[in-house]
């Protein structure tokens, strides 16, 4: 019995030591915490477009799949995890076609259910979660200026109504659990002072809304966001978001997202002013191309996110990069471009924002993921995880974030068909990885029962 006694007392110290209530963790410990960080995209944030689902509850359940096909499931969750991320961000609707009683913004309890469940896939394997309020038909974030003093009190009370009922269902779940407030503010291109204004005082509505449902959500780490989320208009206002009031000290960090440069992630055709950038990096341009960046490149990046360790983490606001991504193309149909070339602008722009944030600190970069598994011609594809058939599409971003922050490692693993034959290529962990052996980036794999190595 005495020495039972004792060891429960040395747990029981060793537990006060290290856990997280006992270390007293800030919001800058937790987001440290939380690199690579991933998106379950086009999920939870999707619904059957109609035009009119506003404060009502025709998207249902089977929205989730209304955007991209796979249901998420614990072995979704899990091949997250094996691919070394430590974070999931779940984008979700609940004004948009997920509210049963328009009366009282009621969200309907079994769509709660449902994401509560797959908050629970990442919980179960001891992931960090970002749940936020997307951007859900644009209820909020499309009238962030709206000056109309009625406006401005209702969108208080749906602010409030509804996260006070998200709150009250996970209030029970220790900080591997983040709430953000919203997605992506709209703001003008020079925000307006009445439009700053709304934007802070929506913010801390969000912040006021879950601390009064006090247990574990008197402290846990809430997120809010910057115009647009935007780092160069963040930091514009920096002070006002440093000025928020909140209870709980250093339980507060700030959203950005970083798609830049335009004509790298996103842009599809050229224009008239530019042209786009199949190319990015240093060592990464193709000769005689006219689509090699010309900005936006490993300077600018640095100086980017440098803003915002100045003006928020140096002061004790971490930062959730919420979403980050650029378009993986296909240029086997164009002439005198190097799909090469384009596949290792891919991996070093991943690297580097990932690089970045590790040496600067107090940011997590999360990974923005569409389930998309076409890789799109010159138009390209934001996927990294096949989450159908589970495994790893977008195989040079993956390998640029693994460059930072490597998998898992584990023993070689047998892979049979049930004939006992090897079948396609593997990473050690026993994922399958797509394509002809001469496009897998550097690493060690299976073939046909064997160690290869590409270098």
């Amino acid at each position: 019995m005495k020495r039972l006694l004792t060891l429960n007392l040395f747990l029981i110290i060793w537990y006060l030591s290290f856990s997280p209530a006992g270390a007293q963790t800030t919001a800058t410990d937790i987001i440290n915490a939380m690199s690579p960080g991933w998106n379950l995209g086009n999920t939870l944030e999707a619904k059957h477009w109609n035009g009119a689902d506003l404060y009502n509850n025709k998207a249902g359940l089977d929205a989730e799949t209304s955007w991209q096909s796979t249901k998420t499931t614990q072995q979704v969750i899990d091949f997250v995890k094996a691919q070394g991320f430590r974070s999931v961000r779940i984008p979700c609707a609940w004004v948009c076609g997920h509210i049963s009683d328009a009366a009282n913004y009621t969200i309907d309890a079994k769509w709660m259910a449902r994401v509560k469940e797959v908050v629970d896939y990442c919980i179960t394997d001891g992931l960090y979660v970002v749940l936020n309020d997307h951007w859900d038909g644009g209820w909020l974030e499309e009238h962030i200026a709206d000056t109309d003093a009625a406006v401005i009190e209702k969108n208080k009370t749906v602010l409030t109504a509804i996260w006070t009922q998200i709150a009250e269902t996970f209030k029970d779940y220790d900080e591997h659990l983040l709430f953000a407030g919203l997605n992506e503010p709209n703001t003008e291109e020079t925000p307006k002072t009445s439009t700053i204004n709304n934007l802070i005082s929506y913010n801390q509505t969000f912040i006021d809304a879950v601390r009064a449902t006090g247990g574990q959500n008197a402290t846990r780490v809430l997120v809010v966001q910057g115009p647009s989320t935007n780092i160069d208009k963040t930091v514009k206002y920096a002070s006002r978001y440093l000025q928020l009031s909140d209870p709980a000290e250093q339980r507060l960090a700030i959203e950005v997202h970083y798609y830049h440069p335009w004509q790298f992630w996103g842009m599809e055709k050229d224009e008239s002013w530019g042209k786009v950038f199949y190319y990015w990096g240093s060592g990464n341009h193709y000769s005689g191309s006219q689509h090699n960046a010309t900005w936006g490149e490993e300077s600018d990046m640095k100086q980017q996110l440098q803003q915002m360790k100045t003006n928020f983490v140096d002061k004790g606001m971490p930062v959730v990069i919420g979403e980050f991504g650029a378009n993986w193309r296909d240029l086997s149909g164009l002439t005198g471009e190097s799909q090469e070339k384009h596949n290792a602008s891919i991996r070093s722009h991943y690297k580097e924002l990932h690089r970045l944030s590790k040496e600067l600190g107090g940011m997590v970069p999360m990974t923005w993921d569409t389930n998309y598994c076409n890789q799109g011609g010159k138009s390209g594809t934001m996927t990294v995880i096949d989450r159908t058939n589970l495994t790893i599409f977008g195989l040079h971003a993956m390998a640029g974030i693994n460059d930072v922050w490597p998998a898992p490692s584990a023993e070689s693993v047998s892979l049979p068909q049930a004939d006992g034959t090897p079948s396609g290529v593997f990473t050690l962990l026993g994922t399958r990885v797509e394509g002809p052996l001469t496009c897998l980036p550097s690493g060690i794999y299976i073939h046909q029962g064997r160690k290869i190595v590409i270098n």
